[in-house]
């Protein structure tokens, strides 16, 4: 099985480290890594205000242009000894369907690969960024009305994103399917939901899409799992639903991470 890492961050995140693409080459390498994708986040509708506090969820619009034409010249210096392909992780945001198919169409021809992602909640004409903080999070519950209410959004929002007609550049992988559990340790979800993902898995299933086999979960405090855990990742496999194996790392040492954590071949390698 060869070794690829579908969900690598860089430089150009806002929120992330500033480590450089080659610290992230070199340690992929190391690890023996034969393809990565870096995954940027993209950037935001420009009519959508990003309720983060330092509006620093997407990378700048203005830096999108130099972002295709760094990885398209590391694709060349490393070809021999790396697949690198160029990514964005799109987020789908409940109400700006138009504007994201309309961003896609004109830049998902310059892409290799992609993740759709929800990361953005919409109740009452409100946005919340979900996963930001447990005190967002707990702020959230409190205006849902419980921790189950903002389980069952997250999870109708996450089926509309694999609903959505985002154009023919609509990227085919599904991000941290489950990623309202990354405080669950703090916050426990009391319903359960397996009825709601077995429908999300099986729309995937029918569309042909792939899910994010997500290692940060694993490492995160207040969540202790992948996104998704093992019992939906075997589901999904069941399904014939591909599986891509992506740390999510914002930093270069978070390569790997959260790999012990996954369902075999992943976990063995």
């Amino acid at each position: 099985m060869k070794l690829q890492d579908g969900h690598i961050h860089t430089p150009f995140c806002p929120h992330g480290s500033k480590d450089s693409f080659l610290l992230y080459i070199e340690r992929a390498i190391k690890l023996d890594y034969t393809e990565i994708s870096f995954m940027e986040h993209a950037p935001l509708p420009a009519s959508f205000t990003d309720p983060t506090p330092d509006q620093d969820s997407g990378m700048d619009i203005r830096f999108l242009e130099e972002y295709l034409h760094t990885i398209s010249s590391l694709k060349n210096t490393y070809k021999k000894d790396l697949k690198i392909n160029t990514g964005l992780e799109v987020d789908y945001i409940e109400g700006f369907e138009h504007e994201t198919a309309a961003f896609l169409n004109r830049y998902g021809p310059h892409l290799d690969d992609s993740i759709l992602s929800v990361h953005f909640l919409l109740k009452d004409g409100k946005y919340d960024c979900m996963d930001y903080s447990h005190e967002v999070f707990s702020s959230m519950a409190e205006r849902y009305g419980s921790v189950d209410a903002v389980h069952k959004a997250y999870y109708r929002t996450l089926q509309l994103s694999i609903e959505a007609d985002l154009g023919i550049y609509k990227p085919k992988r599904i991000g941290h399917m489950t990623l309202a559990r990354k405080f669950q340790q703090l916050f426990h979800a009391n319903e359960d939901y397996s009825l709601a993902i077995n429908a999300i898995l099986t729309k995937i299933k029918e569309e042909g899409y792939e899910l994010d086999y997500n290692g940060a979960g694993a490492v995160k405090p207040h969540c202790r799992e992948p996104y998704p855990s093992a019992d939906i990742a075997q589901i999904a496999r069941t399904l014939g639903i591909k599986l891509v194996y992506g740390s999510d790392a914002h930093q270069a040492k978070d390569l790997h991470q959260g790999r012990a954590q996954l369902i075999p071949p992943f976990s063995l390698l």
